[in-house]
């Protein structure tokens, strides 16, 4: 019993004081893990489409990504001055937030482009036969991105008004809600941006005219006099770009391991929500590790210090439940949609093992990503989501192919 008590309390430490942040935490996180399902049954219905266009699937994982990258740093940057009391709802151009949400316009648009060059470039470079041209992608990864960014722009401004109205902590919600959206909604605006493909004159002239206004967008942003709009977009651009080029290189693992998933399509639906789960539960580490930062509660030590040990032990702990309830949903949907599934054991082995693995390298880099950002002398908020969202897209691939591949999978 006196076991039991000890243990009890080491728990209690671990996740803290305060149990409405961890009850914020893990209710954003299932909500995350259910829609990433959701995502994934999607994922695995429309096979043919991506059997028809040879590279997109290439650049899947990587504009999933990109929403939550844009919007999960936007949603930092507004926690951190929520908690620093400098925060003001306010719609002005010129504000704070309005500063915010024009730099993710014109981030949404100037890095659909760049992701639909990064797809084209690296499913060339590696061989894929076949694949549709650059402008085909333009207009794809655009009108994609345009669809899913409106709804998850608002969805990250209402949950800025409820931190300020409610008290909620953006910390502890922003990174798997934003995940969230950007699972369910990115894969159908694509889809519907594949109608657009194919038309002769009408689809070399749209996509021209998209990447022509997604140029000026970004000149605009970059020459603005405004004190914060120039400085996010030019700090974003770098890690967005690189995040762009590492998620699409996920994009690659699936597509080569692609036989696997056809054979046991219910694995393809646990994919988005392994990536997300992942990225989400390392966002919200990074997002509170940013905050404590910027108010001096933790210090930027190459060993982590007492509290942010605790940040790293409450994550890891968090991380459990979710894969274990990310295996066992995706059998389940596999399953009423009529997939074959290796079983929901296995399911949930696989989905447990390849999470924990990637879990080590992402507690690792959104703490160190977090670091030097501040010893760099950039804003951790714009950086740490990104660095931890796009490392996790192809760690999470990497990771779960293994787990298959050592479980027999296939």
């Amino acid at each position: 019993m006196r076991l039991l008590h000890r243990s009890v309390a080491r728990l209690r430490g671990i996740l803290g004081p305060d149990p409405a942040a961890v009850r914020q935490s893990f209710v954003a996180l299932v909500l995350n893990s259910t829609t990433s399902l959701i995502a994934g049954g999607f994922l695995g219905s429309i096979t043919s489409t991506f059997e028809a266009l040879p590279g997109l699937l290439v650049m899947v994982p990587a504009a999933i990504g990109l929403r939550g990258n844009i919007f999960g740093a936007f949603g930092n940057r507004i926690s951190t001055t929520i908690h620093s009391g400098t925060f003001r709802l306010s719609a002005r151009p010129e504000s704070v937030l309005g500063q915010n949400v024009l730099a993710a316009g014109i981030l949404t648009l100037a890095m659909s482009v760049v992701l639909a060059v990064v797809a084209k470039t690296i499913a060339v470079a590696l061989g894929i036969a076949d694949t549709i041209s650059m402008l085909d992608l333009a207009v794809i990864s655009v009108i994609g991105g345009i669809l899913a960014s409106v709804v998850v722009l608002a969805a990250t401004l209402g949950l800025a008004s409820g931190a300020v109205r409610y008290g909620w902590d953006l910390d502890n919600v922003t990174a798997p809600l934003v995940s969230t959206m950007g699972d369910v909604l990115t894969l159908p605006a694509l889809f519907l941006g594949t109608f657009l493909v194919g038309i002769h004159l009408l689809t070399p002239l749209l996509g021209s005219v998209l990447v022509a206004v997604s140029v000026v967008a970004l000149v605009v942003g970059l020459r603005s006099k405004m004190n914060l709009l120039p400085r996010i977009v030019r700090e974003s651009l770098p890690i967005l770009t690189l995040a762009g080029f590492v998620s699409a290189a996920a994009g690659i693992l699936l597509e080569k391991r692609f036989a696997s998933f056809a054979m046991f399509p219910a694995l393809l639906v646990l994919v988005p929500a392994q990536l997300s789960s992942s990225g989400a539960l390392g966002g919200i580490l990074a997002s509170r590790l940013s905050s404590k930062i910027h108010l001096g509660v933790i210090v930027p030590a190459p060993v982590p210090t007492r509290g942010a040990r605790a940040d790293l032990a409450y994550v890891f702990l968090l991380a459990a439940p979710v894969f274990a309830f990310n295996g066992l949903g995706a059998h389940l949907v596999g399953r009423l949609l009529g997939h074959a599934s290796p079983g929901a054991v296995t399911m949930v082995v696989a989905s447990m093992v390849g999470g924990f693995v990637a879990m080590l390298f992402v507690l690792a880099l959104a703490y160190y990503g977090t670091i030097l950002a501040v010893r760099g002398g950039v804003d951790p908020d714009t950086y740490g989501i990104p660095v931890v969202s796009s490392s996790v897209d192809f760690i999470g691939a990497f990771t779960l192919i293994l787990a298959i591949v050592v479980l027999g999978i296939g």
